[in-house]
Parts: structure tokens; sequence; C-alpha cells
């Protein structure tokens, strides 16, 4: 008997996640056509040719830094210091590149040594931070319990402080710690970002809860509802998750924390070149676009799941 009802709710199971996931996907494919056929129902067709046009301009002022960025790399460093500066270069070369080279063969830490590191913290914090987020915030979104409603607001209003209030109180618990020098410094504070903790609850609410009683019905335990239901239901978010977490982390350069030139990130050597004076100002806008390219690339492969995320970040059941 336990067998046949086990079977039963299996069934009933995976019903219901087929259908979870047909609704989904159709108000995904949806939820944009919606909002551009609202938008065209009280707009002109000359109005709709000015929204363009102004779209049109703010895409070329953000593309502006970017294509200024890929053209300081291969300039000559007599055209880097022309006044105005020019936005595309006259005379392009791959001295900078092979100044970086020669520079990266002469140092004490070798430039793979850099890479390492700012990988390893990138990936374990950015994975560390998006398991975190995701265990706190499913009983948040889809359990009830006291002082559930006072935790979510806290969560709301620590996004009002910015990493810079909180620098100094990191600082002395990683001391306390004993962590200072070393990655997790800088990894255990990626860990603690409320903004995935406040992404993940608010798509976790809009997971149907039949799911999830169907697989308490089924046996499952809270982490199999979390891994096996829940988690698919959002993937979108965590991968966008992931991406706001990697590009944060990609940056850091970890100089409150980390003093062993062993154990620091590529960013951190790019500030060191920064500081050598204009001679290094090639090598400077070659690496700049070395770590410019990894997050472009990154976000292009998976920028699908970051406009569904964003598709659907504002629809509720």
């Amino acid at each position: 008997m336990n067998r046949v009802k086990l079977t039963r709710n299996q069934k009933k199971i995976q019903k219901i996640m087929k259908k979870a996931e047909r609704q989904q996907k159709k108000m995904h494919r949806s939820a944009f056509s919606r909002l551009m056929t609202q938008g065209r129902s009280n707009r002109s067709t000359a109005g709709s040719i000015t929204l363009l046009f102004f779209l049109f301009l703010l895409a070329l002022l953000m593309l502006f830094p970017v294509v200024f960025m890929v053209s300081n790399a291969f300039k000559p460093i007599n055209e880097l210091f022309i006044f105005p500066p020019r936005l595309f270069v006259i005379n392009p070369t791959l001295d900078n590149f092979h100044d970086l080279s020669e520079l990266l063969a002469d140092s004490l830490v070798p430039f793979s040594r850099y890479v390492f590191n700012t990988l390893f913290i990138v990936v374990l914090g950015s994975v560390g931070h998006i398991l975190l987020s995701c265990m706190a915030a499913f009983p948040l979104a889809k359990f009830r319990f006291p002082g559930s409603k006072l935790l979510s607001s806290l969560v709301l209003m620590s996004l009002m402080f910015s990493t810079a209030v909180t620098a100094v109180p990191n600082y002395v618990i990683m001391s306390y710690l004993g962590l200072v020098d070393s990655y997790w410094a800088v990894i255990l504070p990626a860990f603690s970002m409320s903004l995935g903790l406040f992404l993940m609850k608010n798509f976790m609410e809009q997971v149907p809860t039949a799911l999830i009683d169907a697989a308490s019905i089924d046996g499952a335990t809270y982490f199999g509802m979390l891994w096996r239901v829940v988690m698919p239901a959002v993937k979108p978010a965590w991968i966008t998750l992931f991406i706001v977490s990697f590009q944060s982390l990609w940056g850091a350069t970890g100089g409150n924390f980390i003093y062993t030139e062993n154990i620091k990130p590529l960013p951190a050597m790019l500030s060191q070149l920064s500081g050598s004076g204009v001679a290094r100002s090639g090598v400077v806008a070659a690496i700049s676009l070395l770590m410019f390219t990894v997050p472009v690339v990154l976000f292009v492969i998976s920028q699908s799941n970051v406009l569904e995320t964003m598709a659907t970040s504002g629809i509720k059941e």
C-alpha cells in the first residue's frame, strides 16, 4: 500500500511540475509581448520612432567607454596622451600587450598565479553565496515562523548599506577570526551579501506551493524540496545571481585584507601597475581590456537567463 501511495504521489508531482513548467514558459514568452502591446496601444508611429531614436542615443552613450577602452589597448604610448583624447586609434599596435608579457615574465610572482587567485576567490565566493542565499531564502519565502517578517525586513534594510560602510566591521571580524591575509578574508564577506537573499526570496515566492506540498506528501525532506523542486524552477534567478556575484568579486583587489603577494588577485596587480607612472599607461590599458573581456563573455553566454529573470521579476501569481 505504501508503494502504491508513493507511486500515485510521484505521478501527481510529475503532473504538477509539468503543468507549472508549461505555465512558466508561456508566461515568459508572453510577458514581453504583453508589455510591448500595452505600450503600443497608447503610442503613435511618430512616438515609437522617437522612442527608438532616444534608446539608440542611450546605447551609443553606454557603448562609448567600451569603444574607448578597446581603442586605448591598441594605441601606441604617444597617442595615449593626445589632448583632447581621440576615440579611435590612428596607428594600431600590439606593443602594449608585448610590454605586458615582458613585464610579467620578469615578475617575481607568475601571471598564472594572479589568475588562479582571482578565479579561486570568484568561483568559491559566487558558489557559496548562491548556496547560502538559496538555503536562507527558502524558509523565508515558503514557510511562516515567528520572526520571519522581521528577518525579511532586516534583509531589505541591509540593502541600504554599501560595502564602504561595512568595510571596518568586516576587517574587525576577519581579524578576530585570524583570517586576515588569506583568501577567506575576501570570500567569507561575499557569502553574506544580502542582495542574493533578497533576489532568491522574491523568486521563490513565485514557485507554486502545490509543488512543495506534493513533495512533502511524497516524503521529501526540506533539502529535497529545495534542490529537486525549487532550485530548477528558479534557475534563471540563481544564474543571474552568479553573474552579479562574479562581476563583484572579479574586480575585488582585497587591498584591505590581503598583503602577501602570492595570494593577491589580478586587480591588485593592475592597481600596482597603475601606480608605476605614465610609462606603464599602455600596459595598464592592455590589462584593463583583458579584465573587461571575461565578465562580458560570461554575460553573453548566459544573457538569456538574465533577460528571463528581468522579464518575470515583477510578475506575481
